[in-house]
């Protein structure tokens, strides 16, 4: 079993910067594809980036360019980092992990999530 906790969720105005991350405990991630989802109010839970075991990354559209995910296997933690943030990225952000994990929230893990408020 893997447990992941997110943090560094808060409030941000548009155009600031935010970095939030997913710590996990259970086992070690190295071999883990690690990933970032966001559900805002009202809406289906939406992918926004994930990492591969060996580094490859992939970007929703909406974010590319702005956020970069990354990961440090020695502790265990991958990072979002978001820049240029926008209103419209108000959500709650959840981590997820797993042998794979895919754009439709295919995985094995999930996290709680942390809530990311951009005021305008």
């Amino acid at each position: 079993q893997v447990q992941l906790v997110e943090s560094g969720g808060g409030l941000v105005q548009a155009g600031g910067s935010l970095r939030l991350s997913c710590a996990a405990s259970g086992r070690t991630i190295s071999r883990y594809a690690m990933g970032w989802f966001r559900q805002a109010p009202g809406k289906e839970r939406d992918f926004v980036a994930n990492i591969s075991w060996f580094g490859t990354t992939d970007y929703a559209d909406s974010v590319k360019g702005r956020f970069t995910i990354s990961r440090d296997n020695a502790k265990n933690t991958i990072y979002l980092q978001m820049n240029m943030v926008k209103p419209e990225d108000t959500a709650v952000y959840y981590c997820a992990a797993g042998k794979a994990v895919g754009r439709s929230g295919e995985c094995d893990y999930w996290g709680q999530g942390t809530q990311v408020t951009v005021s305008s």
